[in-house]
């Protein structure tokens, strides 16, 4: 399995950051080559795009989410990969970091060529820096998933123990 850590500091609260990560849909308006990603439920989506020239469909699962902190995802069918990304408050108080880890596997000559060059990387990365331009040009969410999602798979629901907070009962 290849991995690729980024991040990226945007202009805005966690919060609309947050939110608008969870607007899955919305997603081939800054993700070079997705063309489609459709949720299916509160925990699964469809994703359609071009890897390495190639359409590849596949479907993934949110294993965790908490409002404002992380979400966790794996593949469940197509080609696997896997990742979390977190947010978290900078210290101006008014940004956030948005860091992305995610594993993949090559599939076949092209991508793993493409790997090995650095495509990934550099494609996340722009990834990362159009999300950045999209969320700040507009300054404000285009919807919102508040729900908290724990993961069954963890001893207490939660990776690494972490509390969950939940969007609507929450006050700060």
């Amino acid at each position: 399995m290849a991995r690729v850590e980024k991040s990226i500091d945007v202009h805005v609260p966690v919060e609309t950051a947050y939110n608008q990560w969870t607007q899955f849909e919305e997603f081939p308006k800054f993700m070079e080559g997705v063309r489609s990603v459709k949720q299916l439920g509160d925990r699964r989506l469809q994703w359609e795009a071009n890897v390495g020239g190639r359409d590849k469909v596949w479907q993934a699962e949110i294993k965790e989410q908490v409002p404002d902190q992380r979400i966790i995802w794996r593949s469940v069918e197509g080609d696997e990969n896997a990742g979390v990304v977190k947010f978290e408050p900078l210290r101006d108080g008014i940004g956030s970091r948005v860091s992305l880890q995610m594993s993949y596997d090559p599939d076949g000559f092209l991508e793993n060529a493409g790997d090995a060059l650095g495509f990934v990387s550099r494609r996340v990365q722009g990834d990362l820096e159009r999300f950045r331009d999209f969320i700040e040009s507009r300054g404000m969410e285009t919807g919102a998933y508040r729900e908290t999602l724990a993961n069954p798979a963890a001893p207490d629901g939660f990776t690494r123990g972490a509390p969950a907070q939940t969007g609507a009962a929450r006050e700060d």
